[in-house]
C-alpha cells in the first residue's frame, strides 16, 4: 500500500473513531437528559390540595375542624396510620407492597389477561404508589398512556418517599364518598371517632371503600359495600392476619348511615386560628377536652337565665397560671339565631373595661409605699378639670379604707389614687404587664383609665392577672435573694408546642411580690354573689382572688378569678353593645366564674412573701402608721415600701371641760379643769358623708359659749363648687334661668351659717346647708361664716347660663 493509501485509511479509521465517540456523547447525553426528565418529573409538591383546619385538645382528641375551601373534608396529612387499616388496605390494593419498586409486573399481567380475556377493562393492576400518582393528577383520562406514564413517576416516587410515606400520602387523599377525603375525616365523618381506635371491620371497610367511594352514600348499595368489606376479613382471615372469631365479629359490624358532624367545641378558637397564620394545619392546642365540654354547658346553662334579661352573649376563659396554657376557650355561647352575636370570639373583641383594673392600680400604689391596705381614702364629690366621676351607687362614704375600696369598687377612690399615682405612669405600666389595646396616648384616657374609659380583650387581662400570680409563686424560687423575673409576665397561649424563654432573675419586676399578694389578700374578701344561698359555704373552702367590673351603660360584666394553679375569666353583655339593666358583673359574670372554678380541683392559697414584708402597728381607724394618739392599734404585715406612708393625720389632741360636753382652751378655762384627751377627727366634707354611714363616729364637741373657736381645725368646708370652680348654670325645660346647688359641710349640725355672694347677704341655713344661686356668667366670690365667726371664702367662675 502506498503512501496515499495509508493516509486514506488512517483517516477512515480516525472517521469511525470520531463517529464512535460522537455516538457515545450522544447516548450519554439522550441518557442524561432521560435521566434528569425522569428527576424532575414529580412535581416538588404532589399535592396542592386545600386542607381543613384541624384542632386538637392537649391529648389530641379533636375539638374541632373547618370544612377546605373546596368543600372537601380533607384533613391535613397524616404522620401515621393505625396498623390495621394498613394490614387491610395493602392485603386488599398491593400485597406486594413493601417489595416491588412501585410497579408489581405480576399485577400488571394479571390485569391485562383478565381484561383480555373479558373483552374489557375489569382490573388496573395498579399498585398504591400508582394509585397515589393517579390521586394527585386529578382529572386525567384513563388511558395506556396515562396508565404508562403512572408506572412510570410510580417509580420515582418509591425513591423520593419511604413505603410509609406512600402509605400516608394515599391514606390522606384518597376519596371516601361523598366530600370525604383521607382516612381522619372518613373516620370522624362515619364514625365519629379517631382512626387510632378503628376495629378490623371499621379498618376493612375503609380499605374497600376508596375503590368504589359511591357505595357508601345513604341507602344504596349496602349489599355491596358489605360483601366487599367481608371478602376482604375472609383474606385476612385466610393470611392468618385474623382469626375466625375475630372474623366473624368484624362481619357483625353494622354500615355506617348517614355522615356524623364533627365535634365543634372551642369553635371560636379555631376560627382565630384561621386569621392568624395557623389555616389547614392540625393544630395540637393545651385545651382539655373534657373540661371544654363541661365549661361550653356551663355557660349555656347561664345563657338561659340571661337571655331573659336580653343579654345574649357570654364568654369564658380558664388557664393554668404556671405556663399560661389556656385549658378552656369559650369565645361566646352557641345558639341557633345567626343575629345574636354569637359568631364573635368576645375572647379577642376589646370592651369598656369597667372596674376591672383596679387591682393593678391598688398593688402599685402598695409598690410603692404610697397607701397601706387599710389607708383611708376620700370618697366625697370631686371634680377634676371638668371630669366628675360617680360611684356606681351615687353614695358616698366620706372616708373608706383602701381595700374595702377596691373590694366595693368605689370609683372616686379609684380616681383619686390615679391621680396621686399619675395616669401617665399607669398607662405605661399596663401596656408593659400586657394589655395591648392601649392604642391612644395616656392624655386619651385621662383619669378615665380607671373607671373604663380604655378597652381590654378578656385574653390580655386574664393573662395579666396570671402574670400576677405567677409572680408571686415564681418569687420562693429565689429564697432570700428578692429575685424576679420579668418573663413571668407574659401572654396566655393555646398552642401545645409555645414555650415561654425565661430572662435571668432582676432584682424588681413591674409589680412586687408582697404587693401582689396583698392585692388578692384583699380580693378574696370579695362578697359572693348570692350569698345566702351557699356561697359562704364555698368561700370557706375555696379561697380565690376575684373582680369584677362593670362599664359605662351596664353594657359589659366582668368577673375575673386567679389562685396559684388557675386564672379564670368570664365576660356577659351584648357583642352588639346594647346595654341591659341590671347587667353587672356581679349579677351576671360571678355567678358563672364560681361554677367554673367549682369544676377545677387542686389549687391552694398563696404564700405570704414575709422576706418583703415588716410588721408594724397602724392606727386601727385610720389604717396609717399609728402615732400616740391613736387609742387603738393593729399589728399587720405590710410591704417593706410602705414604712415611707405618713403617720395617722386624723387623731388630734383636743380639751374639753370638766364635765365632758365642750371644747375649751387655756384662754377660757383653767388648764387644771382641762381635760386632754385624743379624738377621731375628719376634715368637714369627709366627715359630712362619713357620720351618716358610722353610727359610732363622733363629732368634735362644740366650744363652750365663754370659748372663742380655736383656729387649727376647720369646722366647715364647700361641697360644691370647689375653689376656683368653672360651673354652669343650667334652664329648666321651658328655658328659664334654672339654679345651681351650692352646698355646705359643718362639722356641728345644729349652727346656723350665713351666705354672701360677691359681698351681698343671699341667706342663711340650719342643720342642711344648701343654698340655690343663680348668679350671671363671670367670676363671683362665695363667703361663707357662722355663728361662732369662722368664714371661708372660695372664688369660682360660671361659664354660661345653659
Amino acid at each position: 500500500m502506498g503512501l496515499m493509501g495509508k493516509q486514506r485509511e488512517r483517516i477512515i479509521q480516525m472517521v469511525k473513531a470520531y463517529r464512535g465517540r460522537y455516538r457515545l456523547l450522544l447516548i450519554s447525553g439522550v441518557t442524561l437528559l432521560l435521566l434528569a426528565l425522569y428527576y424532575f418529573s414529580l412535581p416538588e409538591k404532589l399535592f396542592r390540595d386545600p386542607y381543613c383546619t384541624v384542632l386538637e385538645a392537649h391529648d389530641g382528641a379533636l375539638l374541632a375542624a373547618s370544612i377546605a375551601s373546596d368543600g372537601q373534608w380533607r384533613f391535613p396529612e397524616s404522620d401515621s396510620l393505625p396498623p390495621k387499616f394498613i394490614q387491610a388496605l395493602t392485603t386488599y390494593e398491593d400485597k406486594r407492597f413493601y417489595s416491588h419498586p412501585g410497579v408489581d409486573p405480576l399485577s400488571l399481567g394479571r390485569a391485562i389477561n383478565q381484561n383480555i380475556r373479558s373483552g374489557k377493562i375489569v382490573s388496573g393492576g395498579s399498585t398504591i404508589s400508582m394509585q397515589v400518582i393517579r390521586l394527585s393528577r386529578k382529572g386525567n383520562a384513563r388511558t395506556i398512556t396515562e396508565k404508562l406514564l403512572e408506572a412510570i413517576l410510580a417509580t420515582r416516587l418509591e425513591i423520593r418517599f419511604s413505603k410509609d410515606e406512600i402509605l400516608r400520602l394515599y391514606a390522606s387523599h384518597a376519596p371516601f364518598g361523598g366530600n370525604v377525603v383521607g382516612l381522619e375525616a372518613a373516620c370522624w365523618r362515619y364514625y365519629g371517632r379517631s382512626s387510632k381506635s378503628l376495629s378490623w371491620g371499621e379498618a376493612s371497610l375503609l380499605a374497600v371503600l376508596p375503590n368504589s367511594p359511591a357505595l357508601i352514600h345513604p341507602g344504596r348499595n349496602r349489599d355491596r359495600l358489605r360483601k366487599k368489606r367481608d371478602a376482604l376479613l375472609d383474606r385476612l382471615y385466610q393470611n392468618q392476619v385474623i382469626d375466625s372469631i375475630t372474623c366473624l365479629l368484624a362481619k357483625e359490624e353494622s354500615i355506617p348511615e348517614e355522615p356524623l358532624p364533627l365535634p365543634r367545641f372551642a369553635r371560636h378558637l379555631l376560627d382565630r386560628l384561621n386569621k392568624t397564620g395557623h389555616a389547614q394545619k392540625r393544630i395540637r392546642s393545651t385545651v382539655d377536652f373534657h373540661l371544654q365540654q363541661r365549661m361550653e354547658q356551663i355557660l349555656m346553662d347561664h345563657h338561659q337565665r340571661l337571655s331573659g334579661n336580653k343579654i345574649q352573649n357570654a364568654a369564658a376563659l380558664v388557664a393554668r397560671v404556671s405556663t399560661g396554657e389556656v385549658m378552656a376557650y369559650i369565645g361566646n355561647v352557641s345558639t341557633a339565631t345567626k343575629y345574636d352575636g354569637s359568631e364573635v370570639d368576645i375572647i379577642t373583641a376589646p370592651r369598656s373595661t369597667g372596674s376591672i383594673l383596679k387591682p393593678f392600680l391598688y398593688a402599685a400604689m402598695l409598690d410603692e409605699g404610697k397607701i397601706l391596705p387599710r389607708t383611708l381614702l376620700d370618697d366625697i364629690p370631686v371634680l377634676i378639670n371638668g371630669f366628675s366621676p360617680k360611684n356606681f351607687n351615687q353614695q358616698y362614704d366620706g372616708v373608706v379604707p383602701a381595700d374595702e375600696a377596691l373590694i366595693r369598687s368605689l370609683n372616686i377612690p379609684a380616681v383619686n389614687l390615679l391621680r396621686e399615682y399619675r395616669y401617665e405612669k399607669f398607662h405605661s405600666l399596663l401596656r408593659s404587664m400586657g394589655m395591648k389595646t392601649l392604642h391612644q396616648p395616656a392624655d386619651h384616657y385621662g383619669l378615665s383609665l380607671i373607671l373604663g374609659g380604655a378597652e381590654g380583650t378578656l385574653w390580655d387581662i386574664c393573662g395579666m392577672y396570671a402574670s400576677m400570680s405567677r409572680t408571686l409563686n415564681h418569687f420562693f424560687q429565689h429564697p432570700g435573694q428578692n429575685k424576679y423575673s420579668k418573663s413571668d409576665f407574659h401572654d396566655l397561649t393555646y398552642l401545645f408546642e409555645n414555650r415561654k424563654v425565661v430572662s435571668p432573675p432582676e432584682a424588681s419586676s413591674w409589680l412586687s411580690a408582697e404587693s401582689i399578694y396583698q392585692t388578692f389578700d384583699a380580693l378574696k374578701e370579695l362578697y359572693r354573689p348570692d350569698e345566702e344561698s351557699g356561697w359562704r359555704h364555698f368561700s370557706s373552702s375555696k379561697q380565690i382572688a376575684w373582680k369584677t367590673g362593670t362599664s359605662f351603660g351596664f353594657r359589659d360584666g366582668w368577673a375575673i378569678g386567679v389562685t396559684p394553679e388557675y386564672v379564670v375569666g368570664v365576660w356577659v353583655g351584648n357583642a352588639d353593645g346594647e346595654g341591659r339593666p341590671g347587667l353587672t358583673g356581679t349579677d351576671g359574670a360571678a355567678p358563672i366564674l364560681f361554677d367554673l372554678f367549682a369544676q377545677l380541683d387542686g389549687y391552694t392559697w398563696f404564700e405570704k412573701p414575709f422576706s418583703e414584708m415588716k410588721k408594724i402597728t397602724v392606727c386601727a381607724k385610720s389604717g396609717y402608721r399609728n402615732t400616740p394618739l391613736c387609742t387603738a392599734v393593729d399589728t399587720i404585715w405590710i410591704a417593706a415600701s410602705g414604712l415611707e406612708t405618713k403617720a395617722c393625720p386624723y387623731h388630734q389632741r383636743i380639751y374639753l371641760s370638766n364635765d365632758l360636753k365642750y371644747r375649751v382652751h387655756s384662754a377660757c378655762e383653767d388648764i387644771r379643769k382641762m381635760k386632754g384627751t385624743s379624738w377621731f377627727v375628719l376634715p368637714p366634707v369627709q366627715e359630712y358623708y362619713y357620720r351618716d354611714q358610722s353610727l359610732s363616729y363622733q363629732s368634735l364637741p362644740p366650744y363652750r359659749k365663754d370659748c372663742s373657736p380655736g383656729t387649727n381645725l376647720p369646722s366647715m368646708d364647700l361641697i360644691y363648687p370647689k375653689p376656683n370652680a368653672k360651673i354652669y348654670v343650667p334652664r329648666d325645660i321651658t328655658g328659664t334661668p334654672g339654679h345651681a346647688i351650692f352646698q355646705l359641710a359643718h362639722c356641728d349640725p345644729s349652727i346656723t351659717v350665713f351666705w354672701h355672694l360677691d359681698g351681698d347677704f343671699i341667706g342663711s341655713t340650719r342643720s342642711t346647708h344648701q343654698m340655690p344661686l343663680n348668679p350671671p356668667p363671670g367670676a363671683h366670690t362665695l363667703t361663707i361664716m357662722d355663728e361662732t365667726g369662722f368664714s371661708i371664702t372660695h372664688a369660682f367662675e360660671v361659664l354660661s347660663d345653659l
